[in-house]
């Protein structure tokens, strides 16, 4: 039994094996996605990142599920080098990224369904701006025992990509665990799986749009109990600035949009936020993601720009869609 809704800009869709247990699984992760949407949304002026904004250079105590946000977006940052850096809010709002997509989807410069290859070269990031790099995740002053934030004047955190998949690690493993049945929570290409699966898994369609891929798959692979799976793409959250296609995965050491290699990079991983860090990295990498993978043991697989399909060692046999 499945549901879906809008959720964080994107749709969040979720499956239970206990179709008597769906409307009490359905509360629970819109309290999840509603919780993790007021803490770190920054396109909410009421929401805890925004005054965490407003207090820049002074200390703040904020709450635990912003602290744990927090701390995940800069554990990526130190697993990956800096590849997933959520220092690069400024540089994000300056490709045209200031407000929830709906929004900037309907600007007259926006080009979404635009099919050109998307990330040109590093070049003017916006209006003819050019792009700086991200300050570095590194100038956060973190305590987490204590909760205390200390964010530099003209830092601007983005917490978007690991706190979805924040949110769906939280919500799966609260919902199994309340509900007593296997689930698959999906939010927006961010999907975990918990307590007891379907007979032969819970079967995933992956595709560069994850609104079709159900419909129209690439291909198809086989998730089971407590696995997680993350996409990370350029073919969507694409619009039009300075005379060229920007995305919303930006290059922290650029503060652009990398050069394009890949338009789908998915991952599989113990949890959410692993598998989307490694995703987005990847995105970043570009040419280098195969082996950046493979040494850490990330079963992956990589559509290029032109349709080209790279996996990683131990990524799972899929069906070919016919």
């Amino acid at each position: 039994m499945t549901t879906a809704f809008p959720a964080l800009g994107t749709t969040a869709e979720l499956l239970v094996t206990d179709p008597t247990r769906l409307g009490e699984a359905v509360a629970l992760l819109r309290e999840e996605v509603a919780a993790i949407d007021l803490a770190c949304s920054r396109f909410r002026e009421d929401s805890e990142i925004s005054r965490l904004h407003a207090a820049a250079g002074r200390q703040v105590r904020v709450g635990r599920l912003l602290a744990e946000a927090v701390d995940v977006a800069l554990r990526a940052a130190r697993l990956t080098g800096g590849l997933v850096d959520p220092t690069v809010g400024a540089a994000v709002r300056a490709l045209g990224y200031d407000r929830d997509f709906p929004l900037v989807a309907a600007d007259r410069d926006i080009a979404t369904a635009d099919r050109d290859t998307a990330g040109s070269p590093a070049g003017a990031a916006s209006r003819g701006a050019a792009p700086h790099p991200a300050p570095g995740w590194h100038r956060v002053l973190f305590d987490p025992g204590r909760r205390l934030v200390v964010l530099p004047r003209g830092v601007h955190l983005d917490l978007g990509a690991t706190a979805k998949a924040l949110a769906a690690d939280r919500a799966a493993r609260r919902i199994s665990a309340t509900v007593g049945c296997g689930v698959l929570v999906n939010l927006g290409g961010d999907l975990r799986a918990a307590g007891p699966p379907p007979p032969g898994g819970w079967l995933v369609a992956l595709g560069d749009d994850h609104a079709e891929a159900a419909a129209h798959p690439d291909a198809t692979v086989g998730l089971h109990r407590d696995g997680a799976l993350a996409t990370s793409g350029t073919t969507r959250r694409r619009w039009r600035r300075g005379g060229r296609t920007v995305h919303h995965i930006v290059d922290p050491r650029t503060g652009d949009v990398p050069e394009a290699r890949w338009r789908t990079v998915t991952v599989a991983a113990g949890s959410t936020v692993d598998a989307n860090t490694a995703s987005t990295a990847a995105i970043v990498l570009g040419a280098d993601a195969p082996g950046w993978l493979a040494r850490r043991h990330l079963p992956a697989r990589l559509v290029g720009v032109g349709g080209d399909v790279v996996t990683t060692p131990g990524w799972p046999a899929e069906r070919e869609a016919a």
